[in-house]
């Protein structure tokens, strides 16, 4: 019997899952607090990875890999894959110019206790329970200055249209479009965080109706750190046609669907919840641009996640640690009109198509949890549509 704890009961792949081990004869599930498990599923900022591995008589594996921030969190890819870049000397064509910008005047807690003069032991005992927080203003340094100028290039060529993205936002939080490179420096100076301000793709593939889209593709890394690729993908699509001089309309720009479910008006007009997968996707692929998915675009995108997950690996590979580590990523894409794939970003904790959830968890045990803890051979379901890369 394999034990295993489930503390992110949010996570709908992770739900998934758990459900499908505890219906077997050869899985059981822990209390969260447990310590006496095989297998965890744990919420990603909060993970105890100091306290994995040191439990006898079990081999521990979390979904997880530490410091998996690296390349999820926005502005950390970015300063991941310059390092990459420079020391393996390579050049990343599908990556769009990006540099990291943080507010100019970064607010830091520093806590201090108030000067005791007196020889008082009772002012002592009220001293220690006296700390004073006060906020000091501390400059810092990014990539504005290089950022300026790549945009006075890029002008040149009649590229004007940029993207600032928060570096910790999810749901299309976070996020500005402008021509004006100040505008968009200015609106992260007044901000809190850092953003990633980023070349807006100016020339996207367009769907019927000239309508963007991005696709999300779910990358799965074993605990031998072999990078598997699921075999479907979605597209997450736009409600409204796309026009690049009107900045303004959210739900022409950002196919987020929380954002166009909220905000569009004819919202799942063209898609079912605005939503195509690559069935479809690879029909409109020939009709429309004379393109393969299987020969023009999926190779494309298969590269573009190996360099990723190879310039994470000194950063959050697992080996020599007393435990094992495997995780599920979201890669975000997008296409140009003559079919260049470029990679917008990575989720470290993505949610699935719910049409495509069943299969995917199936898939993941298979894959990544049946070769650490094998299943008797009656119970053995050999589902997986995850491929190796």
């Amino acid at each position: 019997m394999y034990y295993f704890i489930n503390r992110d009961p949010g996570s709908s792949v992770y739900s998934a899952v758990s459900e499908i081990l505890t219906k077997s004869n050869y899985w059981q599930q822990k209390n969260a607090d447990s310590t006496k498990f095989h297998l965890m599923f744990g919420e990603r900022n909060r993970l105890p990875f100091s306290r994995l591995g040191h439990e006898p008589g079990f081999n521990q594996t979390v979904n997880y890999y530490r410091g998996n921030g690296c390349i999820c969190r926005k502005s950390s890819f970015v300063s991941t894959l310059s390092e990459f870049t420079e020391g393996c000397k390579l050049h990343l064509d599908w990556m769009l110019p990006s540099y990291v910008v943080k507010p100019r005047k970064a607010r830091k807690e520093i806590k201090f206790l108030p000067k005791d003069t007196t020889n008082n032991t009772e002012n002592s005992k009220i001293r220690k329970s006296l700390w004073t927080d006060c906020m000091a203003e501390e400059m810092v340094h990014d990539s504005r200055e290089t950022l300026r100028k790549a945009c006075a290039i890029l002008a040149s060529e009649n590229q004007h249209i940029w993207i600032a993205k928060s570096t910790a936002g999810a749901k299309g939080e976070g996020i500005s479009i402008s021509t004006e490179i100040e505008s968009l420096i200015k609106y992260v100076d007044n901000s809190s965080q850092a953003h990633v301000i980023q070349k807006y793709l100016e020339n996207p593939m367009l769907l019927t109706g000239c309508r963007k889209f991005d696709i999300r593709c779910w990358v799965l890394v074993d605990h031998k750190y072999d990078i598997y690729l699921y075999r479907e993908g979605v597209l997450r699509t736009a409600s409204d046609a796309y026009d690049p001089n009107n900045l303004d309309k959210i739900t022409s720009h950002l196919t987020n669907h929380c954002l166009q479910q909220k905000l569009a008006t004819n919202f799942g007009e063209y898609e079912e919840g605005n939503e195509m997968f690559f069935e479809e996707f690879s029909s409109y692929l020939r009709a429309s641009y004379k393109l393969s998915l299987e020969n023009d675009i999926l190779p494309q995108i298969k590269n573009i996640i190996k360099d990723c997950i190879a310039a994470a690996k000194e950063k959050i590979e697992t080996t020599g640690l007393n435990y094992a580590s495997f995780q599920l990523f979201g890669f975000d894409f997008i296409i140009d009109d003559k079919g260049r794939v470029y990679l917008l970003e990575i989720n470290g904790a993505p949610a699935c198509a719910k049409k495509l959830l069943p299969e995917l968890a199936q898939s993941l045990i298979t894959t990544v949890i049946n070769p650490l803890y094998p299943p008797p051979t009656s119970e053995s379901n050999s589902l997986n549509l995850f491929d190796i890369i």
